[in-house]
């Protein structure tokens, strides 16, 4: 690989992992399709991401509007979820589609092209996701490329657990703050109604299905009505 090669790719991993810090996960994402598809001249690059037992796709080169947040794999489903599961490359040159781990989706072309590589994004060792790249034509991937992609992975992994473990705070808070303020609401039932907590319970969850909206809500709902009979008296 030429010098001037090399040193464009050392320099986007260098400016990839100072992006973190500011870039959003989509944004980072998007920066390695760049990348990759520019790397490998591919004719197709899909970035998985591990969510719970499934590979929820995230990012694609081509256009999949109907396909991207929506399309999932089970971890050990098709080449990409074995991949994930065995946190291993795999690199087909031709007729990818005849692999017996292959699996089909209706709304992917992609899925007559030829040569396929699989490169899963890890941290700490542990599966987060998976980069697929295609060709329409079988194609080679030289072992150097191959590590590229990976080290890629292990750059996009490090960003991609965090965003999840941000996640994963900022649902233990709301529901924290949600279990707060039912109890509010529940005891103003119980005192104004002379509700058992159960049966105040179970009108919120019945407001809340009749009127279709969260729980949270409605006892937002009941809580700022007694804090307004409060200031009144």
């Amino acid at each position: 690989m030429p010098v001037e090669t090399q040193k464009s790719e050392v320099e986007f991993l260098l400016e990839l992992g100072a992006s973190f810090a500011e870039d959003a996960l989509h944004e980072v994402l998007e920066r390695v399709l760049d990348f990759v598809t520019t790397l490998l001249e591919c004719d197709s690059c899909f970035i998985y991401i591990l969510e719970g037992d499934e590979l929820v796709l995230r990012a694609s080169k081509n256009l999949h509007p109907e396909a991207v947040d929506r399309l999932k794999l089970r971890k050990g489903e098709g080449i990409t979820g074995w991949v994930a599961e065995h946190r291993e490359p795999v690199a087909i040159p031709q007729n990818a589609c005849q692999d017996p781990r292959y699996k089909f989706f209706n709304e992917l072309p992609e899925d007559c092209f030829e040569a396929f590589l699989s490169v899963p994004i890890l941290c700490r060792g542990n599966a987060v996701g998976v980069i697929n790249v295609q060709h329409r034509r079988p194609r080679v991937y030289q072992p150097q490329q191959v590590r590229l992609i990976a080290t890629v992975g292990l750059l996009v992994g490090a960003e991609i657990e965090m965003a999840r473990l941000e996640g994963e705070n900022a649902r233990l808070s709301e529901q924290l703050e949600t279990r707060k303020v039912v109890e509010r609401a529940k005891g103003i039932l119980q005192r104004d109604l002379h509700l058992s907590e159960e049966d105040a319970y179970l009108a919120l969850q019945r407001q809340s299905r009749q009127r279709r909206r969260p729980m949270k809500e409605i006892a937002e709902a009941i809580v700022l009505a007694e804090e307004v009979r409060s200031t009144r008296s």
